[in-house]
């Protein structure tokens, strides 16, 4: 198991976080007005030598929609190709970087029968994911304030990941019965012991500092100085990662994650969340609250006891599986379990899971089968197995990985 024993940089003690209000925990509504122009959200600001992309859904929390996402790929892609840009930057307007995908948009997508527009937004989203983790300039990715589910996967493919105070990471995919998806399987299943296992089953929240010695995050600082470092990174003519790195890492200080902080509880989620079934790990949990009674145990119990159960047993097996994986693998594996998701042929756990949280708001999701004891290996076999009516994800690795 990797150490977690890092030190972070920053220049005194942090804030609170606090809880991150649940009635928009995942995504947000369809429609906003003032933001339906997709130049408008995703705006673009131009230095010497680098460009900005700036998410633009502020009251959407910057959740992606299929148009945000193709004008982002043409856009990296033209950059990758000037000569006279050296480096590129993403970041989000308002309080969050993203919040993930517009799930509120596919479930009426899905309500009307149109199946081809959600299969379109995933094909486009992870294959700007690709793009990102085979970019060839440096990649910089503000995460300043909300940072969830496949906003995580725009950001994390890139070279510096830039955390703040005011960060909260999560994939809380499983509690609207979906799975961590856009490279999730692949950055997870990268992190110190089973912490990608339990952040996935449980959708449990980390901070900025805590992003950083997990080594999601490269580096840290506090929100009230992302003016200076913007400045400073808009002044450089480079495309030398070595100098965006010195320029990054000049803001800062020591500090450790907070006592209470779930990096501390490494060795308890090794012990427990290391099992190779969902039920295993439900029962160490229970064996690990009657002997501690820590309410962490309690807590942990009772996020995995109201995510849908196939979700839970479909998000293990892809966390496993993509330890073994490379990024374009496990991108065409959760293409399969998205598009096998939405096809609704086992179950309609998406968009049972989306009504339930973001839509009705009655937070009773009715779960498809409803307990793990009916999830048959078969059910998760279908979810992970190959596209037979539907072409599968095609990413261009011959030509940006030809030594692979």
């Amino acid at each position: 198991m990797h150490s977690l024993k890092v030190l972070v940089r920053a220049r005194r003690s942090l804030p609170n976080l606090g809880a991150f209000p649940h009635r928009r925990s995942f995504s947000a509504q369809p429609h906003y007005a003032g933001y339906d122009d997709v130049q408008d959200q995703v705006l673009v600001d131009g230095r010497a030598n680098s460009r900005t992309a700036i998410l633009n859904r502020p009251s959407a929390l910057n959740s992606l929609t299929t148009s945000m996402v193709a004008r982002l790929k043409r856009l990296y892609e033209s950059w990758e190709e000037n000569p006279n840009i050296g480096f590129v930057l993403m970041k989000g307007s308002g309080k969050a970087f993203c919040s993930g995908g517009d799930v509120v948009t596919l479930y009426h997508l899905l309500a009307e029968g149109n199946i081809e527009d959600c299969k379109f937004f995933f094909d486009t989203l992870y294959k700007f994911v690709y793009l990102q983790g085979t970019y060839l300039k440096p990649h910089l990715a503000i995460l300043d304030g909300v940072t969830m589910a496949s906003g995580a996967g725009i950001s994390l493919p890139g070279m510096f990941r830039l955390a703040t105070d005011k960060t909260v990471f999560s994939h809380p995919e499983v509690q609207i019965g979906f799975h961590p998806d856009a490279g999730a399987s692949f950055h997870l299943s990268r992190l110190p012991g089973y912490l990608g296992e339990y952040l996935a089953l449980t959708g449990d929240k980390l901070n900025g500092v805590e992003m950083v010695a997990c080594r999601l995050a490269t580096h840290y600082s506090l929100n009230a100085r992302l003016a200076l470092i913007e400045e400073r990174l808009g002044r450089l003519t480079t495309d030398d990662p070595s100098v965006i790195e010195t320029s990054l890492s000049q803001y800062g200080d020591l500090v450790y994650p907070d006592r209470r902080s779930i990096i501390h509880k490494i060795e308890v989620i090794d012990k427990c969340f290391s099992h190779d079934t969902v039920e295993e790990i439900i029962h160490a949990l229970e064996i690990e609250a009657a002997d501690s009674y820590d309410e962490w145990c309690a807590m942990t119990l009772k996020k995995l006891r109201e995510a849908s159960p196939l979700s839970l047993k479909i998000t293990l097996r892809s966390i496993r599986e993509g330890r073994f994986q490379t990024l374009d693998q496990c991108l065409t594996r959760e293409y399969r379990i998205s598009l096998h998701g939405i096809s609704g042929e086992v179950s309609k756990d998406f968009c049972e899971g989306v009504r339930a949280r973001l839509v009705d708001e009655d937070f009773a999701p009715k779960w498809d089968p409803p307990s793990l004891e009916e999830v048959t290996k078969e059910m998760v076999d279908f979810y992970v197995s190959p596209l037979i009516s539907e072409p599968e994800l095609e990413l261009p690795t011959a030509s940006r990985e030809p030594s692979v």
